[in-house]
């Protein structure tokens, strides 16, 4: 099997992208219940802390526990509701028990994993950077729809990135260790820099500490010299965006849109094209 996968980068392609979608049924576990988890990990401390009106939960949720169930009706998912993207299809969206509505982020989640992991496996074919890029993906899809959703980048997800980050490069697979030290630290200070100086200048928050760990993470993984290109497309990505949702009224003015997908977009796609497109945007910038 695995004399296969490395002769046939069209068989690597395939088996990632069946990969991808399992991957990606256990993403929308985590999207979902990392964000309570921490909620539920808050409300601990502050009666820890002596605050009696925050309640805390005794029962026992994680990425394990308790099983999956309808949240409207509390049916519990049988392993033939929980197949990607072809149960919601046989469903219909809908709940089999109350026929309530499925969010069809559950599907368009598990395509998304499984078509970015096959364009990692296409790209890279047989060995272990595509592995290391293929957790670099599934980890950035996993922030990408929980900053989208609740405006929360969890540092169980963006620490341990940037820690593989560093890790990863430590063997020079990316960048050289060097640049992906530097990155890991530029990243975060110019975020954090960017954040000090717009908060002095009109007494706001723009963003959040989660979004400085992010790029940090990026920083890590593709080195410092690719960090002005992740931050100048990861704007104007998120600047058309906004204001496209603010044309469309899906979003009102003054209301903070999250950062961090676009930051992960960007960070995805400096990965695999960033050399090219700092080479091609020096050519262009050259009299």
């Amino acid at each position: 099997m695995i004399e296969m996968l490395a002769e046939s980068r069209l068989a690597l392609t395939v088996t990632s992208t069946l990969l991808g979608l399992l991957v990606g049924s256990f993403l929308n576990v985590v999207i979902y219940r990392l964000p309570v988890m921490m909620e539920n990990r808050w409300r601990a401390d502050c009666r820890e802390a002596g605050d009696d009106t925050a309640e805390a939960s005794t029962e026992k949720f994680n990425l394990v526990t308790p099983a999956s169930t309808c949240p409207h009706c509390g049916h519990r998912i049988r392993a033939w509701e929980n197949i990607p993207v072809i149960s919601y299809l046989l469903l219909r969206g809908k709940c089999v028990d109350c026929k309530a509505r499925i969010s069809p982020q559950y599907p368009l989640v598990e395509l998304a994993t499984a078509l970015l992991s096959a364009m990692v496996a296409w790209q890279l074919g047989f060995g272990w950077p595509t592995l290391a890029a293929l957790v670099f993906t599934w980890t950035l899809i996993a922030l990408t729809v929980i900053d989208f959703n609740t405006q929360l980048l969890p540092d169980s997800l963006t620490l341990p990135l940037l820690w593989l980050g560093l890790v990863v490069n430590s063997f020079g697979v990316f960048t050289d260790p060097v640049s992906a030290i530097w990155g890991a630290v530029a990243g975060y200070l110019s975020l954090w820099l960017v954040y000090h100086l717009f908060r002095l200048a009109t007494g706001k928050e723009g963003m959040g500490y989660g979004d400085f760990k992010l790029l940090a993470a990026i920083g890590a993984w593709c080195g410092w010299q690719v960090l002005p290109l992740t931050i100048i497309l990861s704007s104007v990505i998120g600047a058309v965006v906004g204001m496209l949702l603010i044309a469309l009224r899906r979003q009102e003015r003054g209301v903070p849109i999250p950062f961090g997908p676009f930051l992960a977009g960007a960070g995805w796609i400096s990965l695999f094209w960033g050399d090219e497109l700092v080479q091609a945007w020096l050519r262009l910038a050259q009299p």
